[in-house]
């Protein structure tokens, strides 16, 4: 699961480029050549949403997401790999599991309906929802792959730390 939340997020990763693109294109057309495009804002909103939103798995693989490393950071390393797979058993897997479920209704809710925006461009939102679908099966997969980690013993990053340590 590392090696697919790490290339997920490599990709993904291009998307900014794109967007960054996008805004500067929009910029441009809208204060050089005085002809703002109907489609900018929408377009780019959407791109930051599915930029966001499919980096999760990336981020937890990297430790990246918010943690409680204040109250933890004093515990012993043994102590601390228990505090952790008890948060993801008791928090983070029903978190992940529904935003997962829902998600896919969602999606395919959308999907079914050809949801597109409202406005001087109607765009199809569909394929973000999907995106979000696709995303929290693989944040919850990751999620899996964390708490497993945890229980072989395999992580390195619960050493002691100071507090506001950043890794």
């Amino acid at each position: 699961m590392d090696g697919i939340s790490e290339a997920v997020g490599r990709v993904v990763s291009l998307v900014a480029a794109i967007f960054a693109g996008l805004i500067i294109y929009d910029i441009f057309m809208r204060y050089v050549m005085v002809s703002p495009t109907p489609w900018g804002f929408d377009v780019t909103k959407m791109l930051y949403g599915f930029y966001f939103i499919m980096l999760g798995g990336y981020a937890l693989r990297h430790q990246a997401h918010v943690n409680v490393d204040l109250v933890t950071s004093k515990l012993g390393r043994a102590t601390r790999r228990w505090v952790e797979i008890a948060g993801y058993i008791i928090f983070f897997l029903p978190f992940a599991l529904v935003f997962a479920t829902q998600s896919w209704v969602f999606a395919l809710r959308s999907l079914a309906q050809g949801e597109k925006t409202y406005g001087a461009v109607q765009l199809p939102v569909y394929p973000l929802k999907i995106a979000m679908a696709v995303a929290a099966a693989l944040l919850l997969l990751q999620g899996l792959a964390e708490l497993f980690k945890l229980i072989l013993r395999r992580t390195d990053h619960l050493e002691p730390m100071e507090p506001m340590d950043v890794r």
